[in-house]
């Protein structure tokens, strides 16, 4: 229970210092986000770690116990590096494909949309999508399966560091910079950024046309793991930032139909959040197109 506690103690403090930070930079007062924008932030920061994962594990935890009850710790005596390997893949690697998938499908972009119709970065987007995208994750889901066979330790010290490498890939701080600036660095950032997700590469994705020359809305879906895109064929490095971020949609629907769609819809019908299926909806092959609100 007390690692428990520190795996979200940790990551918890680490987006307060970010946080910090950012606002010292003047990030917070741009006037980029809406009151909309921060509702949207603080609630998905607030329901993500307190009711949905917990509640999937739970869900899990009673399925396991009582459809395959001889299974509880079964590997828990497995090696810790083997515990890991399963983790990046059945949790990390699934997440990549999940989120792919929310790029390429119209219905699923409808649930992600949140994580990117902010026209700035921050840590504070770390945590934007609708509930029902992470209440469907397959990796939340197979995460609390391992947990229940034996490897709840692993992942406490595993969804720590994964979670930091996220806050950090979103923060506005750009700690990769540092990295690019001194020559004699740059074979360490060769390794780090085609191993794990950086604000370079990840503030790529969010960028809002491919046009720029830096952005790759279409790409760079890795999460922990940026080795992900270089395996799968989704990677662009450009070691720079995107100046404008956002989707190109830019209907502002208020925070609980974001969030809560489809039980909440829009009433627009120029939304996405309109219907499950619109006129403006998302289409993947349209890397960027003007928007008449």
């Amino acid at each position: 229970m007390e690692f428990s506690l520190y795996s979200k103690l940790i990551p918890a403090a680490v987006l307060l210092m970010l946080g910090i930070l950012e606002a010292l930079g003047g990030l917070y007062f741009s006037g980029k986000r809406s009151k909309t924008d921060y509702t949207i932030e603080l609630v998905s920061l607030a329901t993500l770690p307190t009711l949905i994962q917990p509640g999937i594990f739970l869900i899990t935890f009673w399925g396991m116990n009582f459809f395959l009850p001889n299974l509880e710790n079964y590997f828990i005596n497995l090696h810790f590096m083997w515990q890991v390997g399963t983790f990046l893949i059945l949790d990390d690697m699934v997440q990549y494909w999940w989120h792919r998938l929310s790029h390429t499908n119209r219905t699923m972009w409808k649930l992600h949309r949140p994580h990117h119709v902010v026209e700035e970065m921050g840590v504070l987007v770390t945590y934007r999508n609708a509930i029902l995208y992470y209440a469907l994750m397959p990796g939340i889901w197979l995460s609390g399966i391992l947990i229940y066979l034996g490897m709840g330790y692993v992942y406490i010290f595993y969804v720590t560091i994964k979670l930091i490498v996220i806050l950090l890939a979103h923060s506005e701080t750009k700690w990769d910079r540092f990295l690019y600036r001194y020559k004699v660095l740059h074979p360490l950032a060769w390794i780090i950024e085609r191993t794990i997700s950086t604000p370079s590469t990840h503030f790529a994705h969010h960028g809002l046309t491919a046009e720029d020359g830096i952005s790759h809305p279409n790409g760079n879906f890795g999460n922990l793991l940026f080795f992900w895109d270089i395996l799968f064929g989704t990677a662009k490095i450009t070691r720079k930032y995107p100046e404008t971020f956002g989707a190109w949609n830019q209907i502002k629907e208020p925070w609980y139909i974001q969030l809560l769609f489809p039980i909440f819809r829009s009433k627009d019908s120029r939304s996405e959040l309109h219907a499950w299926k619109t006129k403006q909806d998302y289409d993947p092959s349209v890397d960027f197109k003007k928007f008449n609100r």
